[in-house]
């Protein structure tokens, strides 16, 4: 061996332009975090922050995305569940019982849905299919979204009495009550 062979650890330890490399991209890296937060406080004292052109947290969200966050916020999975139940009730009762009944509203707290039918019979034929449409909603929506269904038989019409009437009055009624 000659006293000139370059020991391992002297092969192994950067040269000078190695080390002024290493120097300058630190110091680039350094500037430009410098120079990022100087434009954040450049554009917050300019009214806030703007977006560029690459996508950030502060684009503006898909329509859907934004509704989806905002029902999960507010606790409305269930309301807005039962209100596409609402918007399919044909497909889920069958065509021949939608002629008939419609859903009208959804108690949240008592978890009871209301159905108005069109005949005393129809509504008599509901009753008699509500828990088989009750188990039917609740594999839709989730176990225990919707407890009773509360079936409405036809409403009647206005009772209006006489040609003349005082103002709030609910009819002949309302004298004796």
């Amino acid at each position: 061996m000659t006293d000139r062979e370059p020991t391992p650890d002297k092969a192994a330890e950067p040269s000078g332009v190695d080390l002024a490399r290493v120097a300058l991209r630190a110091a680039k890296e350094a500037a430009r975090a410098r120079g990022d937060a100087a434009q954040q406080k450049k554009q917050a004292r300019r009214g806030g922050l703007r977006s560029g052109a690459r996508a950030d947290g502060r684009d503006p969200m898909a329509l859907g995305a934004a509704i989806n966050r905002l029902i999960t916020e507010r606790g409305w999975e269930t309301p807005a569940a039962v209100g596409g139940v609402m918007g399919r009730w044909p497909q889920i009762v069958g065509e021949d019982v939608a002629k008939h009944c419609e859903p009208e509203k959804y108690d949240e707290d008592e978890r009871v849905l209301f159905v108005r039918c069109d005949s005393t019979a129809w509504a008599t034929n509901l009753r008699l299919l509500a828990p088989t449409l009750v188990a039917r909603l609740n594999e839709d929506l989730g176990h225990g979204a919707v407890r009773v269904i509360k079936v409405n038989g036809p409403s009647g019409p206005a009772r209006h009495y006489g040609p003349l009437r005082a103002p709030g009055s609910t009819g002949p009624g309302d004298t004796y009550g």
